[in-house]
């Protein structure tokens, strides 16, 4: 008997990741899923693909466009060909109302629409999904730290051995090491390792008090440099995250402000951590890093117009989802949601300060039901030669 309503992912799985997480098949053309309760799901992509997506694809049936062509035939536009099999696949089988997730291409939704039959967006439909790792995701997310927190290793060794020249600057292989330079290394480290990388922050001192300027021109001795990066495997499409702060020279001449500012940002992170289990609010979370934070004489939030450059505070959340994509629900901040057995989380407390720089440490977690699996095993320490 056929029923009267379906769900639908639908676009390029390459390009929505949404859709690609459902059937865990990366193809770069136009695509449905439709899934129909008591008949299973079909996935709808091109005959040259089907052969393909059987052997790995996450469907209980393949079909290409032509299969369900409507009366009048096909586009010849691929995009609007894939809309219009998908409106008349749910013809055929008495579908009435078809419930969409908030991805849904609007050229979907007017096929089906103009097949008679009503679309339904229903926003939260995927996302608690997505948030819930399943233990193939949580391999992949592992393999992705790893590399990231090789390739943030590979930098700060590279700036703690480097020679400082009498102006402070540091100089490696006889050139000046400067954050352009350090991010083009970390990027042919990791494309060499199969893996694409945004733009790493690499800030040094006083850039590195705004929390996301990315850094620029020379670093220099006895100054924090934070490195944030934040690669994407080109294999599976799931993401590292990881943050350390660096600092040049030798132990005993590195700031006491610096210092503190260091110690209470990593207890700040084990706290957090500390909490961090399913049922959980993201909000909790936070609040255990602004108590460590506050507790040891720091700010929580941005400055105000008056106050001075010595003004050091956190002013940013605890940290926020990673998956397919670097950021991803839910957000460690006020009014953060409940955590689910399998989010993957970074938790990265910081504190910024005009007159000295920045310093942040990031891990990266998966929640279970009694805890949380820390993913890194970096060392926390500001010296790294």
């Amino acid at each position: 008997m056929p029923s009267a309503h379906a769900t639908i992912l639908a676009g390029v799985p390459a390009h929505n990741l949404s859709f690609y997480r459902a059937v865990r098949f990366r193809v770069g053309d136009p695509a449905a899923l439709i899934s129909i309760p008591g008949a299973g799901s079909i996935f709808i992509l091109r005959d040259i693909e089907i052969d393909r997506a059987r052997r790995s694809a996450r469907a209980g049936a393949f079909a290409s466009p032509k299969d369900f062509a409507p009366p009048g035939g096909l586009s010849g536009d691929r995009e609007t060909a894939t809309a219009q099999a998908a409106a008349e696949c749910l013809r055929r089988r008495g579908v009435t109302r078809v419930i969409a997730d908030r991805t849904l291409p609007l050229i979907f939704a007017h096929y089906i629409r103009h097949a008679g039959i009503d679309v339904v967006c229903d926003p939260d439909i995927g996302v608690l999904e997505r948030r819930a790792k399943d233990e193939q995701e949580v391999a992949h997310l592992r393999i992705a730290q790893r590399a990231t927190e090789e390739a943030i290793e590979m930098v700060c060794r590279t700036i703690a051995r480097a020679e400082a020249r009498g102006d402070g600057s540091l100089h490696s292989d006889g050139a000046p090491l400067t954050s352009e330079r350090l991010r083009q290394e970390a990027d042919i480290w990791l494309l060499r390792r199969g893996y694409t990388n945004p733009p790493a922050i690499i800030a040094c001192g006083p850039q590195g008090a705004d929390c996301h300027d990315r850094g620029s021109g020379p670093l220099y001795t006895e100054q924090p440099v934070i490195v944030d990066i934040f690669p994407q495997s080109r294999e599976t499409l799931y993401c590292g995250d990881c943050t350390r702060t660096v600092v040049h020279g030798k132990p005993g001449n590195i700031p006491a402000q610096l210092r503190d500012m260091h110690s209470a940002v990593v207890e700040a992170k084990r706290a957090a951590i500390g909490v961090t289990r399913a049922g959980a609010t993201g909000e909790q979370v936070h609040g255990a890093t602004t108590g460590v934070i506050t507790a040891r004489g720091f700010r929580v939030g941005l400055p105000g117009p008056t106050d001075p450059p010595s003004y050091c505070a956190m002013v940013h959340g605890t940290g926020h989802g990673v998956g397919l994509e670097v950021h991803e629900p839910p957000l460690l901040d006020k009014g953060g949601p409940p955590l689910v057995a399998g989010d993957c989380l970074t938790i990265e407390p910081g504190l910024y300060s005009h007159a000295i720089g920045g310093v942040r440490v990031e891990d990266m977690v998966i929640v279970r039901e009694s805890g949380c699996e820390n993913l890194n095993a970096l060392p926390e320490g500001l010296t790294w030669d």
